[in-house]
């Protein structure tokens, strides 16, 4: 019996790059293809910090960007082409650098989790491409958001391999 939040304990967070699979993604199989998995949760994972004060143009903005560290990717079913979904993110704490997401892509036609990954991300100076410690409104907006997600009913479900430093 899997301990990972269902599909209808998932929707009940916002939803995030919301789309059909598109058929330039289909693998010779007519499934998403594997690599698009990624990126179609870490384009959800942007949209979900916007705002938190984090925008597509923020590196250009603030000289700071996001930059991804790790990441535990699970597959549990496949979407075909034309599927729609949609990515829900939950945030599980940061440090003085870094955060760490749970990042869930849904199937939305079919109402069941396509996939999930643990994401660390960090924030990094552009100008030298060295972490760097979250602007103060950042990290008050990561608070906020962490300790709306902690009030969540359901435990968060981690792989154990991914941890804030």
């Amino acid at each position: 019996m899997s301990t990972q939040p269902t599909y209808d304990q998932l929707v009940s967070l916002p939803a995030f790059a919301v789309q059909p699979v598109p058929s330039a993604f289909e693998d010779s199989n007519g499934f998403l293809n594997v690599r698009h998995y990624l990126g179609i949760g870490s384009e959800g994972l942007d949209e979900s910090l916007y705002d938190i004060g984090i925008p597509f143009n923020w590196p250009m903005l603030s000289g700071f960007a996001c930059l991804s560290a790790e990441h535990h990717l699970t597959y549990l079913h496949e979407l075909r082409t034309g599927d729609q979904m949609s990515v829900r993110v939950r945030l599980l704490g940061r440090s003085e650098r870094a955060a760490h997401a749970l990042v869930h892509i849904l199937d939305d036609t079919n109402q069941r989790v396509a996939c999930y990954f643990e994401e660390i991300f960090l924030c990094v100076r552009i100008a030298d491409r060295k972490t760097a410690p979250w602007p103060e409104d950042i990290a008050v907006g990561l608070d906020k958001r962490i300790a709306e997600h902690a009030a969540i009913e359901w435990e968060p479900v981690t792989s154990g391999c991914l941890a804030l430093r």
